[in-house]
């Protein structure tokens, strides 16, 4: 399977609980990251593109939201990101997620929610609760497609 990486330098930001009664007034932390030319042309020349974590997602669809090329077509890129995603949102590149299961009032849950849908998250949710699957960024993970 054709791979590249990415990178996001994560902040504390990205772990704190959002505590707006408005998930629109939630402002995150900006992160660095960068997206080199090797990786680009690869993504570019993908036919499917998973992301692998929450980091990865936000790179690239941050990347997509600035680049000036063609649909699903990105730049090699550095810079810093405060991209907060929640439901509704349409992602523009990723078409699958491999993900944890992430805490609740995460930043990070809300991507996933907005990525899979509100119901269909809380149902592996629940499924995982039950099948006691291990939480956070140690425990099992998730693959959305």
């Amino acid at each position: 399977i054709p791979h590249t990486f990415v990178t996001l330098h994560v902040g504390p930001g990205t772990f704190l609980p959002v505590r707006s009664e408005n998930i629109a007034e939630h402002r995150m932390h900006a992160e660095r990251f960068s997206l080199s030319p090797e990786a680009a042309d690869k993504i570019n020349n993908a036919q499917r593109i998973v992301a692998v974590g929450t980091t990865a997602m936000r790179v690239l669809e941050t990347t997509i939201r600035k680049s000036k090329l063609l649909r699903r077509q990105i730049e090699p890129r550095s810079g810093e990101t405060d991209l907060f995603i929640y439901p509704p949102f349409t992602f523009r590149i990723v078409d699958a997620l491999l993900t944890n299961f992430h805490l609740p009032r995460s930043t990070l849950l809300m991507l996933v929610s907005a990525f899979a849908g509100r119901e269909f998250i809380l149902r592996a949710y629940e499924k995982a609760v039950h099948e006691r699957y291990r939480f956070y960024s140690y425990g099992d993970c998730m693959l959305i497609l």
